[in-house]
């Protein structure tokens, strides 16, 4: 085993839910996916969040446009904060102010990218399930994203006490190098760092995609848009020698002071709930970068060059006043999560396939992907008909005789299986035949059963909701649900906005007891 490898097989080792933040805020789209997870997680800690932990789940109540993560963060603080005081007697502020480590994450959005799961879920797009089972209320049931995106990052907790740390919903990232503590900087970034790149390197990595995080000798960092090798140079070239940049995963933490003076300084923003901030051009780009360079870039991105002025003269001066009051040399560090780092992505339906059907290879990072899902046997079937291959993994299933072929299958109730290269979870049906398909949350009761073997990346997800008829969605990989979000794909009698329409404020929680019923005949 390589260093790096073991490095990060030591990391993974390490996010067993013994360690954790001590808060954990879970921003939400509506008030049933508040709801649900408020209750989740609550029976979780001690396998996600670490036992003991306050779960305080809000949901974003702002206007059509979304606040974006960088106010959205500050209401969702706000909203936690109210709830932490009113339904649990603790005080927020105080408590990250004396040393608290909070953990935040933002899971609102229609997850059109990874239609039609977040629908089978009722838009709870956090809530689509992995290969890996957990126990709830006695019953063994799959991981969520959200609940895989927890237990990675609470190793981040006791490097970063009395911080607000930020993640998003729907990626699980293992660092290559040991996890450097937070403090140095009023707020720091996530990024995949390595020394500075020639500019034939920068071409070949492809870094000209990417929003980047670059590093000068002192420590401090800045923000870069996806920009050319000499673009960036010109941007940085004010900034100091550079020493190290990569890609930013965007995930990133505050300093109970720098919190708190954030939300004095966009409180009028948060009590109007109309504008849309997000963190990377609305506070760390007019942080660390000259204001030309920094107005070009916006005016690029629709802004006004006025309107970038302007912004850019609100953030100098807070940034005055904060290093007047915090005296600190830069406002923005770096931790590096090493170049090496695993990246799993969920967010498209494409990477789901790609991620979980990661677990059935030979490979290290196939190995170490089986062991942050706790996933201690490739097969738990012990059906003497039924023939699994090597390399699947199949767990909680109830399969009577067929063949299993580099696959993935959790709690797939069935007779007869034969199926090749396929991710199938929450399943039930009389027969199962399919060839490289995804098949979740489906319940069949024809006698021919399944049948997808078009090899061509089928799709198929079951929607339950209370009062109507299940609704059965059709796709596949090629599909892009962001691009046919309005479109009836594969013959299906509603497009994912319309069945995104139809969720609604849907209660997840009587439509799971409608899906668990219908799949075990009642």
């Amino acid at each position: 085993m390589s260093d790096t490898a073991a490095v990060l097989l030591q990391a993974i080792n390490a996010m067993d839910g013994s360690v954790g933040f001590d808060a954990i805020i879970v921003c939400t789209s509506n008030i049933a996916q508040e709801n649900y997870w408020q209750q989740r997680l609550t029976k979780t800690t001690g396998k996600t969040a670490r036992d003991g932990a306050l779960i305080l789940a809000v949901h974003e109540d702002w206007g059509s446009g979304g606040a974006g993560n960088g106010l959205g963060t500050l209401y969702a603080y706000t909203k936690a904060r109210n709830k932490a005081k009113e339904e649990f007697g603790v005080d927020l502020d105080e408590k990250i102010t004396k040393g608290w480590s909070v953990g935040m994450y933002h899971t609102a959005g229609k997850g059109t990218r990874l239609a039609p799961l977040p629908g089978s879920e009722n838009n709870n797009k956090p809530g689509v399930k992995l290969s890996s089972m957990l126990e709830v209320d006695g019953v063994e049931t799959e991981l969520t994203i959200l609940e895989a995106v927890i237990r990675q990052t609470n190793s981040y907790a006791p490097h970063r006490k009395g911080r607000l740390s930020v993640f998003w919903g729907d990626q699980v990232f293992i660092p290559s190098e040991a996890i450097t503590p937070s403090g140095s900087h009023p707020a720091d970034i996530l990024a995949q760092c390595g020394p500075m790149p020639s500019e034939s390197e920068w071409k070949e990595r492809g870094l000209d995609k990417y929003g980047l995080i670059a590093v000068n000798a002192k420590g401090n960092a800045a923000q870069v848009e996806k920009v050319s090798y000499q673009t960036a140079m010109d941007i940085l070239k004010s900034f100091g020698e550079i020493a190290q940049v990569g890609p930013s995963l965007g995930s990133f933490s505050l300093s109970a002071a720098l919190l708190i003076a954030f939300l004095s300084e966009f409180s009028p923003e948060i009590k109007a709930k109309v504008d849309k901030f997000d963190s990377d051009p609305h506070f760390w780009m007019p942080m660390t970068l000259p204001k030309g360079e920094y107005s070009k870039i916006m005016v690029s991105k629709g802004s006004t060059a006025a309107d970038a002025d302007k912004h850019f003269a609100r953030l100098s001066k807070f940034v005055d006043k904060f290093k007047k009051d915090n005296p600190c040399d830069g406002m923005l560090g770096c931790i590096s999560t090493g170049a090496s780092c695993y990246w799993w992505d969920y967010g498209q339906v494409t990477l789901y396939a790609k991620n979980n059907l990661l677990a059935t290879k030979d490979t290290p990072e196939a190995h170490a992907l089986r062991t942050f899902l706790q996933i201690k046997s490739r097969s738990t079937l012990k059906a003497a008909d039924v023939s699994v291959d090597g390399k699947s993994v199949v767990m909680g299933c109830k399969v009577d005789k067929g063949s299993i072929k580099e696959s993935v299958c959790s709690t797939v109730e069935c007779p007869s299986v034969d199926v090749e290269g396929c991710v199938l979870v929450n399943v039930s049906a009389k027969k199962i035949k399919a060839r490289d398909a995804i098949i979740y949350n489906v319940v069949d009761t024809s006698d021919d059963g399944i049948e997808m073997v078009g090899g061509g990346g089928e799709v198929r997800a079951d929607v339950f909701m209370p009062k109507r008829d299940k609704i059965i969605l059709r796709s596949n990989l090629e599909t892009d649900g962001g691009k046919a979000w309005k479109v009836k794909t594969a013959g299906n009698s509603m497009s994912f906005e319309e069945v995104y329409e139809a969720n609604g404020c849907v209660d997840i929680i009587e439509a799971q007891a409608l899906a668990r019923a219908a799949k075990h005949g009642k």
